[in-house]
């Protein structure tokens, strides 16, 4: 059996299956575990030197955050992003998300411009710890909205969570993508710090736009990775 996971290794402040969850979905954003792929329970629990319990775990939660799907009678399988996929969510994402930024720029308190500007500090090296980036990523969009003040917006956005964060992955792992977006965080905080709607909602918009752009790129190396 040719083996492409590695063994996992423990760690005394996780948890068996997080640790197995995450090596399972950084095999799928690296391109290890192929879109489309069926997961293979005990296939995987031994390339891994797991038992079968925590991969099977690991895949409940890799299909509730839009990694894999079940296809009933047939098993667990990596999810596959197409194009359409990817223009559909960006487009529904990036008006909503300049329409939060524009409500956020109006309704934002200096306590949660500080709370921004917290997670937007980075230590050396951090840049290049994907998961972490990911989670500050998602604590940054989660601020925003919450500025808003619209519940009802943050609950359709909170809708879109799975497919977000499928692309947040990908996208963030592309070379450089990091610290751009970073930068990209910072002016949409000085935009809000100074309750500027328009400029808000403008670099909101570019921000996804660029992400989307971003994604592309990506589809297009994975796919030129494919046929070689």
């Amino acid at each position: 059996m040719e083996r492409r996971l590695v063994p996992v290794t423990l760690d005394s402040y996780k948890p068996l299956r997080e640790i197995v969850f995450e090596a399972m979905r950084e095999a799928i954003i690296g391109g290890v575990l192929k879109p489309s792929e069926r997961l293979m329970e005990i296939q995987l629990a031994e390339e891994m030197g797991v038992s079968r319990t925590p991969v099977r775990e690991a895949i409940r939660k890799l299909e509730l955050e839009g990694f894999v799907v079940m296809i009933p009678r047939k098993g667990a399988y990596v999810a596959g992003v197409s194009h359409k996929d990817v223009a559909d969510v960006f487009e529904i994402r990036a008006a909503l998300e300049g329409l939060a930024a524009g409500l956020a720029a109006e309704r934002i308190t200096d306590d949660e411009i500080e709370q921004m500007e917290r997670v937007l500090l980075y230590k050396e090296g951090e840049e290049r710890d994907l998961e972490l980036i990911v989670k500050s990523d998602t604590d940054f969009h989660a601020l925003v909205y919450k500025a808003s003040r619209n519940q009802r917006l943050v609950q359709i956005l909170e809708n879109l969570r799975e497919q977000i964060q499928r692309f947040r992955a990908t996208s963030l792992a592309v070379p450089g993508r990091v610290r751009d977006a970073i930068e990209e965080h910072r002016a949409i905080v000085e935009a809000l710090a100074n309750h500027d709607v328009e400029k808000a909602q403008e670099l909101a918009n570019s921000h996804i736009v660029t992400a989307e752009n971003v994604m592309f790129e990506a589809l297009r190396t994975q796919a030129l990775a494919a046929k070689e």
